[in-house]
C-alpha cells in the first residue's frame, strides 16, 4: 500500500526530525553550563531565571509574528530564515563578554542597571536565539499539515516532535565533552553552527507538494484526500485573510492556547533547570550529568512517537481525529503525576527522580504532538502557523511564570538552607498541570468542530 501511495512525505518529516533536533541542541547549551557558569560569573539563581525568562519572553512574543510570517512567506523561505536567525544567536553566546560590555550602558540607561556584563550579554544572546527558534514549530507544523492528511499528522509530529528528545539526549553527551576539552565558548559556535548545514538539505529537497517533483501524482492525492481542507497549497504564499483578533474569537484558538500556557512551561523547567537540580540535590557537576540526563531524555521518545501513535487506536474505532485525540491526551495527562512522588522518593539516589521526571517528560512530548495536531484538525491549512503562534505565544509566556517564581523560590529556600523545598513546590505543579490543561480544554471544545468561515 505504502509502495503503491509514495512515501516521500516521511523525507520531509525526517527534514523536520533533523531541524527540532538541532533547536532543542541550541538551546540546551546554556542549561548545561549553567552550573560551571553560574560559579565562573558569580550568578543566583535569580540571574540565570532572569537569562532563561529573556528567552522565553522573545520566544513568547515572536511565536506568535513567526507563524503570520511563516503563514505569508510561504515555508520554504520562512523555515530557512528562521534557522539562519537561530544559528547565529547561539553562536552569539560565544562572545556574551564583549556583547554584554557594549549593552551594559544601554540596559542602564533603560533602567536594568543592576544586571552585570555576563548577564546583560547572555540575555542579549538568548533573544537573538529565541527570535529565531520561534520559527520553528509554525513551520513544521503547517508543513506537516502540506505534506500529511489528516489521520497521518499525529504520528508525523510525533515524529519530528521527538527531534527535541535527541536533542535533549545528544546535548548533555557533546557539550559537557566540548567545553571541557575547548571551552565553553566553542561548545556554543560548534553546536550553533550545525543548523547552517541543515539548510542546503532544506532547500535541496523541500518544495510544495504541488510542486514537487519528487512526489508521485498518487502520494500527492493521498496528501489532499481530507474533504474539508479548504486551501490550495499551489502557491503556498496566499495572503492570510484571518486577522488574529477573528481567530481568537473561536473556542477552539482559546482551548489550544490554555493547554499550552499551562504545560510548555513544565518542558520548559524540565530543559532549563535539570542540571541545576542534580547539581543542588545531589552535587552532580561537568560530565557526571551526561548519563542521568541522556537516560532521562531517552525516555521521552517513547513519548513522543508513542503519543503521535495512540489516537490511532480510538480513531481506528470510529472517533473522529479530535474526540480520538482528546481521549488519548487524557490518558497521557495522568502519567505527569508521577512526578509528584519524585522529591519524596527521591532520598540518597538520584536514579528515582530521574526515573520519575523522565516519565513525566515523556508524557509531555506525548501530549505536545497531539495539542499541535488538535490545531491541524480544527483549523484550514492556510491558518495553521498563526494559530500555533498564538498557541506558541501563550506557551512562552507561562515559560516566563515558571522560570521567575522558579528563580525566585529557590534563592528564597537555598537562602533557608532547603533548596529542596523549592523543587518540591515546582515539581507539584509539574504533576498536576497537564489534568488542569484537560479540563479546561475540554470545557471549551467538547466535540470535534472544525472552522468552515475562515
Amino acid at each position: 500500500m505504502q509502495q503503491a501511495i509514495g512515501k516521500y512525505r516521511w523525507t520531509i518529516c525526517g527534514l523536520l526530525f533533523f531541524a527540532t533536533t538541532i533547536n532543542y541542541l541550541d538551546r540546551q547549551v546554556l542549561s548545561l553550563l549553567a552550573p560551571d557558569l553560574s560559579k565562573e560569573f558569580g550568578w543566583s539563581n535569580t540571574d540565570y531565571a532572569n537569562i532563561t525568562a529573556v528567552f522565553q519572553f522573545v520566544y513568547a512574543l515572536s511565536m506568535l509574528f513567526a507563524g503570520r510570517l511563516v503563514d505569508k512567506l510561504g515555508t520554504k523561505t520562512g523555515f530557512a530564515l528562521a534557522i539562519v536567525v537561530w544559528s547565529i544567536g547561539a553562536m552569539m553566546h560565544a562572545f556574551a563578554i564583549p556583547i554584554g560590555n557594549a549593552l551594559v550602558p544601554f540596559f542602564g540607561a533603560i533602567g536594568l542597571g543592576f544586571a552585570s556584563v555576563s548577564v546583560v550579554g547572555f540575555m542579549a544572546s538568548r533573544a537573538v536565539l529565541a527570535f529565531g527558534e520561534s520559527g520553528n514549530f509554525p513551520a513544521a507544523i503547517k508543513t506537516t499539515a502540506e505534506y500529511f492528511p489528516k489521520k497521518e499528522r499525529a504520528f508525523a509530529t510525533g515524529i519530528f516532535n521527538s527531534g527535541a528528545n535527541v536533542g535533549a539526549i545528544l546535548a548533555p553527551l557533546t557539550v559537557p565533552f566540548i567545553a571541557l576539552h575547548y571551552g565553553w565558548q566553542m561548545a556554543f559556535i560548534a553546536i550553533g553552527g550545525v543548523g547552517l548545514l541543515w539548510l542546503l538539505f532544506w532547500y535541496w529537497l523541500y518544495e510544495v507538494p504541488e510542486r514537487q517533483k519528487r512526489m508521485g501524482a498518487a502520494e500527492r492525492a493521498f496528501i489532499n484526500s481530507d474533504a474539508d481542507d479548504n486551501v490550495t497549497t499551489a502557491t503556498n504564499t496566499a495572503p492570510v485573510k484571518s486577522s488574529w483578533i477573528k481567530l481568537l474569537g473561536y473556542r477552539q484558538t482559546w482551548a489550544f492556547v490554555v493547554g499550552k500556557f499551562l504545560t510548555d512551561g513544565v518542558w520548559w523547567f524540565f530543559l532549563f533547570w535539570l542540571p541545576k537540580y542534580l547539581e543542588a540535590q545531589y552535587g552532580m557537576v561537568k560530565t557526571d550529568i551526561m548519563l542521568p540526563l541522556a537516560v532521562l531524555y531517552s525516555m521521552t521518545m517513547f513519548g513522543s512517537i508513542g503519543g503521535g501513535w495512540f489516537p490511532m487506536y480510538f480513531i481506528k474505532k470510529g472517533m473522529s481525529p479530535y474526540d480520538g485525540r482528546m481521549r488519548a491526551m487524557f490518558i497521557i495527562a495522568l502519567f505527569p503525576l508521577l512526578v509528584l512522588l519524585a522529591q519524596p522518593l527521591g532520598g540518597s539516589t538520584f536514579w528515582i527522580p530521574v526515573i520519575l521526571i523522565g516519565i513525566g517528560a515523556s508524557a509531555h512530548q506525548a501530549w505536545s504532538a497531539n495539542i499541535f495536531t488538535t490545531v491541524s484538525d480544527m483549523f484550514p491549512k492556510k491558518t495553521v502557523a498563526s494559530v500555533v503562534g498564538i498557541g506558541g505565544m501563550a506557551g512562552g509566556l507561562g515559560g516566563v511564570l515558571i522560570s521567575k517564581i522558579g528563580g525566585a523560590l529557590f534563592d528564597h529556600y537555598e537562602a533557608l538552607g532547603s533548596i529542596q523545598t523549592g523543587y518540591t513546590i515546582m515539581f507539584a505543579f509539574c504533576g498536576i498541570a497537564y489534568v488542569l490543561a484537560w479540563i479546561i480544554m475540554k470545557s471549551l471544545v467538547p466535540k470535534y468542530a472544525p472552522i468552515t468561515d475562515l
